[in-house]
């Protein structure tokens, strides 16, 4: 099975030119309308002014989608409550059953992948779940980087999750974690987690010479560029950290488990931080799709 391409997608991927992969779980579940819908709008908006061809990745009753229609882009923002959340595992079901979904990271990185898409801007990665000792809540996304031969421009991983075993399981499947203009794995709404990168990059062109590297050697799998939040849209770990306890606590009271955690846990802290962390969130997945753009066009060249 093939994934469909827009128009745009397909004429752009035909003559070699830079195409940018966005997922529609952050469309879906990981903002309110009409914020997502907003940002979604805005991310394709900058892929395209900086020079490259967006690719929202979704399934549509039941075909694997790269490249929406506005139309599509927004039913996917208005009725994200009632979509379902595609991981991996999900993907012969949903097929199967003619279903719509929403596609996290690691869905989009597959789908991408298949598609001949090598570079993805999201928002932050899945990865260890604190206290994964005990449940083995452990994101798909790392097992996909393992995969897909796709490089993927994140803040780093979402902050409710344990980054120091995030990053030894990356280490684990042999998955390059570059430092974007930084030495420190970012912690999605702050620029500082405290846990050292294992290599660092400072241009879009460097990260493309990486990548090609990695994969004319034979390597598969994808690559983490860890993207530091803008400085003016940081929140720092400090004043976040004691929000994310308390929205952790609350999941474990209300039995809040599975792909459930993080949407409720996103919504919690919005709440929290009076929507701080929404605005720190849209802000570091435009900035993320900024330096996308500039590294599919190195890659491109």
């Amino acid at each position: 099975m093939k994934v469909k391409l827009s128009t745009a997608v397909k004429a752009a991927l035909k003559k070699g030119k830079p195409v940018v992969a966005l997922e529609s779980t952050i469309i879906a579940h990981g903002m309110p309308y009409p914020q997502n819908l907003e940002m979604a709008r805005k991310v394709e908006q900058i892929i395209m002014d900086e020079g490259a061809v967006p690719a929202t990745i979704a399934i549509i009753d039941g075909e694997l989608r790269a490249g929406l229609s506005a139309q599509e882009l927004e039913g996917f923002a208005k009725n994200g409550p009632s979509i379902m959340k595609v991981s991996t595992r999900d993907i012969p079901y949903v097929v199967a059953r003619n279903i719509t979904g929403a596609t996290t990271v690691a869905t989009t990185m597959r789908l991408a992948d298949m598609a001949g898409i090598s570079v993805f801007a999201t928002g932050g990665m899945g990865g260890v779940h604190r206290g994964a000792e005990r449940t083995f809540d452990i994101s798909a996304d790392l097992s996909e980087f393992a995969q897909s031969n796709v490089a993927v421009v994140t803040a780093g991983a979402k902050a409710i999750l344990d980054l120091a075993l995030t990053l030894e399981v990356l280490e684990t499947l042999g998955v390059p974690v570059v430092g974007y203009g930084t030495d420190e794995f970012p912690a999605f709404y702050s620029r500082s987690s405290g846990h050292k990168v294992p290599m660092r990059l400072d241009t879009p062109k460097d990260v493309a010479k990486l990548m090609r590297a990695k994969w004319l050697l034979g390597l598969k799998g994808g690559v983490v560029v860890a993207n530091p939040i803008p400085a003016q849209a940081e929140i720092l770990a400090e004043e976040i950290e004691p929000v994310i306890l308390r929205a952790l606590n609350a999941a474990k009271r209300t039995n809040i488990t599975g792909k459930d955690t993080t949407p409720y846990l996103l919504k919690a802290i919005s709440d929290a931080t009076q929507g701080r962390s929404l605005s720190a969130n849209i802000a570091l997945v435009e900035n993320n799709a900024r330096l996308a753009a500039a590294i599919a066009i190195a890659y491109s060249q």
